[in-house]
């Protein structure tokens, strides 16, 4: 195998082109970076003898179907509902694919396909999924190996500002998809506590936050995922009493963006007629027209039964929510508007850092022993260019194709990175990337 095809050069991107450039140019192999914008494919390839960039408009079958057929594996970082139309091109012409995203059910019903024609699909190989799955599998795997039987496991992850560089009221800005942030949440989350099935629909997930320590970087907020419950028997698991998977914020995080919620900005099922000939200020007394009395602000705060004073009050007046400054999209939707005030608002500037924790809880019974071990990644980025997210992510990719490219991974069909040839190998490399996790274990009573 010689080839590689990147298709989707965004910021998530940067560190898989980076790496695969360099083990191409080790290996003799060929990279291709394709995306609609040139220009930035280009960029992201600088000059390399090994690369190339192409335009690809994904949309466009024939020219998709020209790339992918001179390449022997295919690296998806398009926005996750694109992978099928590429991982069908990837059956029909016998090619590897791997993506960071989850692994929706129509993928998986590739897998025998895939199987029949020797291809490996391996998708939820960047961060969260990815890093997540690699590093609880190994210590589950460990504990078991001991004779333990686990009791609880809970993981958590979030993609952040780092310290120095939180210098706004939500202690928060974009570090990834910021369409992906607003959205996020929306469902009904799932998992186990003390054997009992927990629901939380999407209207009170931002209230049912809990609190969690981060050794060495203190107190943090987390609200649980989606659906928890689909990794028990995936994580061997089954029959687990407690399992919870979950976001990690700063703390006074999830009050405020219950407000968004609850005020009804995170809707992106409908259209806001008119909405640029809007203010702020008039979207949100739209939202509380059935109140009488009070300026708008106080009929906010009304409804969110808030002082108004208070936290939650005062960051959504820094975000700007109650001006008299027009709004300037076309029948957008609120959680389109919302996104278009964060852009600006929540903005990651040149000099800032992001951070990544992650955080896997587990309690286990050893020979009649109860103990509780932690498991700690903390990892900052450098710039806007070297962000600790688009490392955590296109690491794992990277060199989980190279190890396609080498022969090394035999485990063909569509799967996630839960098995010990992969997760060994490629831990094992991201430590010379700093990807170390930190542990610590006490005996329970």
């Amino acid at each position: 195998m010689n080839n590689i095809l990147v298709i989707g050069a965004g910021r998530s991107a940067t560190a898989l082109i980076n790496y695969v450039l360099k083990e191409a140019a080790e290996y003799g192999w060929s990279v291709t970076v394709a995306d609609a914008d040139p220009e930035l494919a280009a960029k992201k390839i600088d000059n390399h003898p090994n690369g190339r960039s192409a335009w690809l408009d994904v949309t466009k079958n024939n020219d998709r179907q020209d790339l992918i057929s001179r390449a022997d594996v295919v690296v998806s970082m398009l926005p996750a509902y694109l992978h099928l139309e590429v991982a069908h091109d990837c059956i029909r012409l016998k090619k590897h694919l791997i993506t960071a995203s989850y692994v929706s059910k129509e993928l998986y019903q590739l897998g025998d396909e895939a199987r029949d024609r020797d291809l490996i699909f391996m998708g939820e190989m960047g961060l969260d999924p990815g890093i997540d799955h690699m590093s609880a599998m190994q210590k589950i795997h460990e504990i078991k190996e001991q004779g333990g039987t686990i009791t609880t496991f809970r993981s958590y992850t979030g993609g952040l500002i780092a310290p120095e560089s939180d210098n706004n009221p939500w202690h928060y800005k974009f570090t990834w998809n910021p369409r992906n942030v607003v959205l996020a949440g929306q469902g009904t989350a799932q998992y186990l506590e003390g054997g009992k099935y927990k629901y939380i629909p999407y209207n009170r997930l931002f209230k049912r936050y809990r609190s969690i320590n981060i050794p060495g970087m203190g107190e943090y907020e987390a609200y649980a995922n989606r659906d928890s419950l689909l990794y028990r028997e995936v994580y061997g698991l089954k029959g687990i009493p407690n399992i919870l998977r979950g976001t990690i914020r700063n703390k006074g995080f999830c009050d405020a963006w219950n407000a968004l919620v609850k005020i009804g900005l995170t809707d992106g099922s409908y259209p806001i007629h008119d909405s640029d000939k809007l203010t702020y200020l008039q979207l949100m007394e739209a939202f509380v027209s059935g109140q009488k009395e009070g300026s708008v602000r106080e009929k906010i705060g009304t409804l969110l039964r808030e002082e108004p004073d208070s936290e939650v009050m005062q960051k959504l007046e820094w975000l700007g929510l109650f001006r008299n400054k027009k709004i300037r999209l076309k029948n957008a939707t609120p959680a389109l508007i919302l996104e278009n005030v964060l852009l600006d608002k929540w903005k990651f500037e040149n000099d800032d850092k992001d951070m990544i924790l992650m955080q896997h809880e587990f309690e286990y019974e050893i020979k009649g022993e109860k103990h509780l071990t932690l498991s700690t990644l903390i990892m900052k980025g450098s710039s806007i260019d070297d962000t600790a997210m688009a490392r955590l992510v296109g690491l794992p990719l990277g060199i989980f194709v190279k190890f396609v490219m080498l022969g090394k991974i035999t485990a063909t069909g569509v799967n996630i990175p839960v098995l010990p040839e992969v997760y060994n190998p490629v831990l094992e490399e991201l430590k010379n990337f700093g990807v170390n996790f930190t542990e610590s274990t006490k005996q329970l009573k």
